[in-house]
């Protein structure tokens, strides 16, 4: 699934209408944000109308400038939260998840910059739920994101402000950095990243594989911009996930005599009874764990139901027990944040799992392996033809060299041998000679008092 974003620079050309039509067709965007329409409400629902398979919201053009459309596909429920000639704020629900996805446009005027990021502190303060911000910012947060030319630093510092007081972050990038090209040549060329896709924290525990690819322009000065909400590209079916032993087991009534009732059975070797003792921990863990998260929703549930109702003796003491409950599933929580973390270094009791959450989500977004590069330079992508091109690299790197023609090499040292056990015999070299030779064959340690161990290191 992916969600589209586009400066499409004026839908009032035909051949621009069908390009457009021809994109939404190939990539079949779930949502898909439009902005510089330059069109009027009526004008852009014309349009709409020719994309077949999509409802979608305008906003009117300020004359011949401005102009945004939100389209989503039929099926896809989408509620509209507000709107203006720079902003389109939607509650959006897909399959389970439900989050606020917002196409932007901001002031093309430097001295009107500010009003963006007013603009964004407004809608950031209105709700805590996951939230994607996409679309043209028209400015960027990093000079490294100007090819030609140079930005002021305070325009960025207003906007890497903004962006930190509303908790937003950029999206993983792939491809080509920059988004909006001038069309000009030589030293008059500028290109920058003007469009980008930034959300929350909690929205990224969503999509941890999310990733923002820039598609190559063909009718417009800016790049589409393209959302991917499981970036794992070429991804297979997962192969089964190798068996961890969970700290929180540690301590569970039973854990104990499951390993004891394996290591008893005399299995034929150690692999063997390992194996076994991971299959029977497994079992064990989904009769007696189950998935803690669940638990605690229906839980809390059933405790907010409680704590609605009278207080009869019967639901007072079912308060106490679930309350009781709660504690131990978050501290079981805990520990098993802790350890997908890696935060080793914090002791239990800090309590800190949204800490350990987001340090478990950076380290699979880390380690995740999108693509490889093989010898040749030529790019690989998809699970399959990563393995195989990391399994070729590792099976070359470990691989017997197998030399030929040693009788030259052992010769030489034959010969090396031979000269310094005659000249310890005392039949060609002084002592210090002898000493000093020694000590260039093996410079990390020094010969003892007459040369003679330095021949044993």
């Amino acid at each position: 699934m992916n969600l589209f974003s586009l400066n499409c620079r004026g839908l009032g050309n035909p051949d621009v209408v069908g390009r457009l039509r021809n994109l939404i067709r190939r990539e079949a965007p779930i949502v898909l944000f439009l902005c510089e329409t330059k069109l009027s409400d009526s004008e852009m629902r014309k349009v709409r109308m020719l994309i077949d398979g999509y409802d979608g919201m305008e906003v009117d053009s300020v004359g011949r400038s401005g102009g945004l459309a939100l389209l989503w596909q039929k099926g896809v429920h989408c509620v509209l939260r507000s709107m203006s000639v720079h902003y389109m704020d939607f509650d959006l629900e897909i399959g389970e998840a439900s989050w606020r996805v917002n196409g932007f446009y901001g002031w093309p005027a430097v001295q009107d910059r500010h009003l963006s990021w007013q603009q964004l502190r407004l809608l950031a303060a209105e709700d805590t739920r996951p939230w994607l911000c996409i679309g043209d910012f028209n400015e960027i947060l990093f000079s490294h994101e100007m090819k030609g030319g140079e930005r002021p630093h305070w325009q960025m510092n207003n906007f890497r402000s903004a962006a930190n007081d509303c908790g937003l972050r950029d999206v993983v990038l792939e491809g080509y950095p920059f988004t909006f090209d001038n069309g000009q040549v030589g030293a008059d060329n500028r290109q920058c990243r003007l469009d980008r896709a930034m959300v929350t924290d909690n929205w990224l525990d969503i999509y941890p594989y999310a990733r923002v690819k820039h598609l190559t322009q063909k009718w417009s000065d800016h790049t589409p911009l393209k959302l991917v909400l499981d970036g794992r590209e070429g991804h297979v079916a997962r192969r089964s996930r190798p068996f961890q032993f969970e700290q929180l087991r540690v301590g569970e009534e039973g854990c104990e005599e499951v390993i004891r009732r394996v290591w008893e059975c005399k299995w034929e070797d150690l692999p063997e009874t390992t194996n076994q003792c991971a299959i029977e921990l497994r079992k064990w863990k989904n009769i007696n764990l189950g998935k803690i998260v669940k638990t605690l929703d229906k839980k809390r549930r059933r405790l907010r139901v409680l704590d609605e109702g009278d207080r009869s003796s019967s639901a007072v003491a079912e308060r106490k027990k679930l309350v009781k409950e709660i504690a131990q599933l978050l501290r079981d929580e805990e520990v098993l944040w802790r350890q997908r973390s890696r935060a080793l270094w914090l002791k239990e009791g800090d309590k800190n799992t949204k800490f350990f959450h987001r340090q478990a989500t950076q380290r699979k977004q880390k380690n995740h392996i999108t693509k490889l590069i093989d010898a040749e330079g030529q790019e690989w992508v998809g699970n399959e033809a990563v393995a195989a091109v990391a399994n070729s690299y590792f099976v070359e790197l470990f691989a017997p060299s197998e030399p030929h023609d040693f009788d030259d090499v052992l010769t030489g040292v034959e010969g090396r041998v031979t000269t310094r056990m005659n000249a310890l015999l005392g039949c060609e070299y002084r002592e210090e000679e002898v000493l000093e030779d020694l000590n260039q064959m093996h410079p990390l340690k020094s010969p003892g008092p007459n040369g003679m161990n330095a021949l044993f290191y």
